[in-house]
């Protein structure tokens, strides 16, 4: 047995007790951690400087080196998403439903947490924190691999986090792990037997591998190519507000915008000043022939440009005939992950709320806002575009699965069938 799946046995073991721990016990830890990360930010921050700067002697994107920044305003943030997470109630073992099925036989359903976690990020020290808090408070094991430019930070801040939560009780010791290498990746990937979900966060090849290459459920995202779509009755100023906070706020995360969408009769008054905002701001535009002449700058966009996800400061832009145009567009090009419209019509808000196949709509907001701690989850382990089991920003919710309780009085099944069977009432409870 190598020395990796021993490791997994164990957590595996854990996440019968992590399942089952109290409420309190959790949010004492939840806090125990938020004390740590500020008391030994100090150490954090000298270990995120050293992978910030191997990162810049490796010409790392700029917009890569931003995310992978832990400093004062990134501590800020996770403190505070944990500090909204033990004020969440606890999502387990909480009575979803139930089910009279006969006198003295009820069918209950409770929700429980998943088990095993493993999560495969990207370079951003901030979502190792985020993840294993969720794990934390939704009573889950979690197995943790970041990206390797964050390698030194994801060390410190991984120790950390175990320290502060193995003082508070020793049944967490088991509970958390961290592998950082792609030989570690691969051999995880065989265990279908101690991990129950794999998460991963990354391209659209690097989910693909992993769906590919492991018997074990996967829940993501592949890419973010998010649309904004400015309707003929939208307010313009307004517009523009959100395109710019859309595509420029932090560009490189998957919720920013990746392509804006513009009707016919509307181009002609919110191109000129928009465009003339985006470039001031250093945003290279993909214009489609119709929209071109708004810049001098532009480019004309080809089909890839579609279906690109930029992750900087680009942008792709096409002029549309109608509604029904924009959305066929975002359903052909679009990832699933976040769209918007920008409009003033309540008919056009509703066709395009229904008609448009994403995980979150947006309507006359950014789509930055599609977010875990945005969304009042208190933190998010990531985007999942499926349609099954989780969808979205998945917080707490989307880390819960449930199970089904029978109980009886002697009840037996034969008592049920024949020409003397006794009917099931199947009457709901509250």
């Amino acid at each position: 047995m190598s020395e990796l799946e021993e490791r997994l046995k164990k957590i595996k073991q854990a996440s019968v007790n992590c399942g089952n721990f109290p409420t309190s016990l959790k949010n004492k830890a939840l806090e125990a951690v938020a004390v740590a990360l500020e008391k030994n930010f100090a150490d954090i921050k000298k270990a995120n400087q050293q992978d910030l700067e191997e990162a810049e002697k490796c010409n790392l994107a700029q917009p890569l080196l931003k995310r992978l920044k832990f400093d004062e305003d990134k501590l800020h943030d996770v403190v505070s998403g944990i500090r909204g997470l033990i004020k969440l109630d606890d999502p387990v073992n909480q009575k979803l439903s139930a089910m009279l099925l006969d006198d003295g036989l009820t069918l209950i359903k409770v929700s429980v947490a998943i088990g095993v976690i493993g999560v495969i990020f990207e370079s951003r020290p901030d979502a190792l924190v985020q993840i294993a808090a969720l794990c934390i408070k939704s009573g889950n094991c979690a197995v943790l691999k970041g990206g390797s430019e964050a390698l030194h930070s994801n060390r410190k801040l991984f120790e950390v986090i175990k320290n502060a939560v193995s003082e508070v009780d020793a049944g967490f010791a088991d509970t958390l792990a961290l592998i950082e290498t792609r030989e570690d990746v691969s051999e995880l990937l065989q265990y279908n037997k101690y991990i129950n979900l794999i998460i991963p966060r990354g391209s659209n090849a690097f989910v693909q591998y992993i769906q590919k290459n492991s018997l074990i459920p996967v829940l993501g995202h592949a890419d973010g190519i998010c649309h904004l779509y400015i309707d003929k009755y939208a307010d313009v100023n307004k517009a523009k507000k959100v395109v710019v906070d859309a595509k420029t706020q932090y560009v490189s995360v998957c919720n920013a915008t990746e392509t804006l969408l513009v009707h016919k009769d509307i181009a002609e008054k919110v191109l000129p000043e928009l465009f003339a905002e985006l470039e001031a701001r250093k945003v290279k535009l993909h214009c489609c022939e119709r929209c071109t002449k708004y810049s001098v700058n532009a480019v004309v966009a080809t089909d890839e440009d579609w279906a690109t996800e930029y992750l900087d400061y680009e942008l792709s832009v096409k002029v549309v005939d109608s509604i029904e145009d924009a959305v066929s567009h975002i359903n052909t090009y679009g990832s699933g992950h976040t769209d918007g419209i920008i409009t003033e019509d309540a008919e056009c808000r509703k066709y395009f709320e229904a008609y448009v196949d994403t995980s979150s709509v947006v309507v006359n907001c950014s789509t930055r806002f599609a977010d875990g701690f945005r969304y009042g989850m208190g933190a998010e382990v990531g985007v999942s575009t499926n349609k099954y089991h989780a969808r979205g920003p998945v917080g707490l919710e989307g880390l819960i699965i449930y199970k089904y309780i029978l109980e009886g009085d002697g009840h037996i099944v034969a008592d049920y069938v024949g020409t003397n069977a006794k009917p099931y009432q199947h009457r709901k409870l509250s």
